[in-house]
Parts: structure tokens; sequence; C-alpha cells
């Protein structure tokens, strides 16, 4: 059975809705995948259910979504919720973006992991998620014994 180390953390890095601006989304994939992830990023203008999709079609440990746009509370849980409904609720779902202060508490009561506005360091995003998945990480997700 493969070790941790021998299979990467895989996050699909997604911008949901109408948001144009995906510039952050870059930065934060690569420097998910100079930490050593597999990074999966999905393109611009993606609905719930295509971010869903593809994190379950890649066996993705994380999904990060980034969202400029404001529609941040119809989007996120709709990801959650599709997540859930698919087996997956075991895949961490992060949010970045202008997220206000007020919206934090509920997104997190509806399932997100964490929340990281703008000027949030990378390496701190990058501990995040590496800390994250290391409970659902056991190196042989998708794989048999």
């Amino acid at each position: 059975m493969p070790t941790e180390a021998a299979r990467k953390i895989r996050i699909v890095v997604a911008k949901p809705g109408l948001d144009g601006h995906d510039r952050g989304a870059k930065i934060i994939a690569r420097a998910l995948r100079d930490a050593g992830m597999e990074v999966i990023y999905t393109g611009l203008h993606q609905t719930p259910e295509q971010i869903a999709e593809t994190a379950i079609q890649e066996d993705a440990d994380a999904v990060g979504l980034s969202i400029l746009s404001g529609a941040h509370m119809t989007l996120v849980p709709r990801v959650v919720e599709l997540l859930s409904e698919q087996g997956a609720d075991d895949v961490v779902v992060t949010v970045g973006g202008t997220i206000p202060a007020d919206d934090i508490p509920e997104l997190k009561k509806l399932g997100v992991a964490e929340v990281f506005t703008p000027g949030a360091p990378t390496d701190q995003i990058v501990e995040f998620v590496e800390a994250a998945t290391r409970p659902h990480h056991s190196g042989a997700k998708g794989e048999s014994p």
C-alpha cells in the first residue's frame, strides 16, 4: 500500500458563477502546486454541479473556491450540498475571495472548512490544506490494498 508521501494531495481550484477575475485563483493554484500538491484548475464560470463533478471524477481531497462576485452564500452551499449528496462529504472545502466577515461563521456552519480573505498569505493556505487533508489522506484513496 502506498505511503502518504507517495500520493500527492489532489485539490480542485474553481471559479464558480459569473466572476471573471481569476488572477488570485491562479496564484493560489501555483502556490499549492509548488508545495507538491496536484492542482486541477477548472477555469472561469463553473457551475456548482461542474465543480462537484470535477472533484468526484478527479478523486480530490479538497476543493478551493474563489469568489469575488458576492454570490458566495448561494454558490458555496450548493457545492457542499452536491458533494455530500454524491458521498464525497470528506472532501475539504475552502473558500477565498471577498467574503464579508459576517458571512464566514455561516459558511463554516454549512460545511466550509476555512475562509481566506484578500491578503491571506499563500503559505497559510498551503499549511491549512495540508493539515485539513491529512486525516483523510491515507495515501490509498481510491486504490485497492
